[in-house]
């Protein structure tokens, strides 16, 4: 049986007395690429900020390799958090530093590594991003595209196994999607690493994604590899996939 690293039990979460997630549950192997899909309100970013605690459940388990995230200490919530890299919607870089000193700021922040293997993993992230030619540059001088590689290289320099991703491609014209949707592929063959993908953009997922989640009144409506995904006669899929058609 294949490890499961991440699992979603029964969680239940409410925002402003509304339920956002309503009895969520769902499992990720390790080195498996789950695309979450669903439309706009429907709990997707909520999700991927319980893995890290920046939201706690109000019921239920959010469970990364054997932790429950809610329940441990901050020793272990700390363990949990280094092995995660998170890239943000915006790409979040700061503006008065070049592409290779925000790459780098996960790595000063440790305190534990000298300048020259700082040097090497931020040399080691830009290239598996394709971006070693925009290093010195500040993110004022650089495309969307190569900010979301940007904030992907940060993410993955301190050699995360696990990566969320929130909207990769929010904002990217469809050429720029490819490429971003290409690296998340990419990275998870060479670096074996294992991906959430929040996403509104359905066809990406259908090429990345190993199973895709859809989201619906806080549940799985379904949870299915996507070659069953774009066949199944659920009405929620159903309905999806003609809005989706009609954007």
């Amino acid at each position: 049986m294949e490890e499961k690293i991440i699992e979603f039990d029964a969680v239940v979460k409410r925002l402003c007395g509304s339920p956002v997630l309503d009895g969520l549950s769902f499992s990720v192997k390790k080195g498996e690429i789950l695309a979450i899909a669903g439309p706009s309100g429907a709990g997707k970013s909520v999700t991927l900020k319980h893995l890290v605690r920046l939201l706690t459940p109000d019921s239920g388990r959010v469970i990364v390799d054997g932790i429950d995230v809610a329940q441990c200490d901050e020793r272990e919530l700390a363990r949990v958090r280094a092995r995660i890299g998170y890239l943000f919607q915006g790409g979040a870089l700061l503006a008065w530093m070049t592409v290779r000193e925000n790459v780098a700021l996960p790595l000063e922040e440790q305190g534990n590594l000298d300048e020259a293997e700082i040097a090497a993993r931020v040399d080691c992230a830009l290239a598996a991003v394709e971006l070693q030619d925009a290093a010195e540059k500040y993110p004022a001088e650089i495309s969307g595209g190569m900010l979301k590689r940007a904030g992907l290289a940060r993410a993955i320099v301190r050699r995360s196994d696990i990566v969320l991703y929130d909207e990769p491609t929010s904002g990217l014209d469809p050429v720029t999607s490819v490429t971003i949707n290409r690296l998340i592929r990419k990275l998870n063959r060479s670096h074996g690493i294992t991906s959430v993908v929040v996403t509104h953009d359905l066809q990406g997922a259908l090429a990345f994604a190993d199973r895709i989640v859809l989201l619906k009144d806080g549940r799985a409506a379904v949870d299915l590899p996507p070659a069953e995904f774009v066949k199944s006669e659920n009405r929620h899929v159903r309905e999806f996939l003609a809005a989706m058609k009609g954007v």
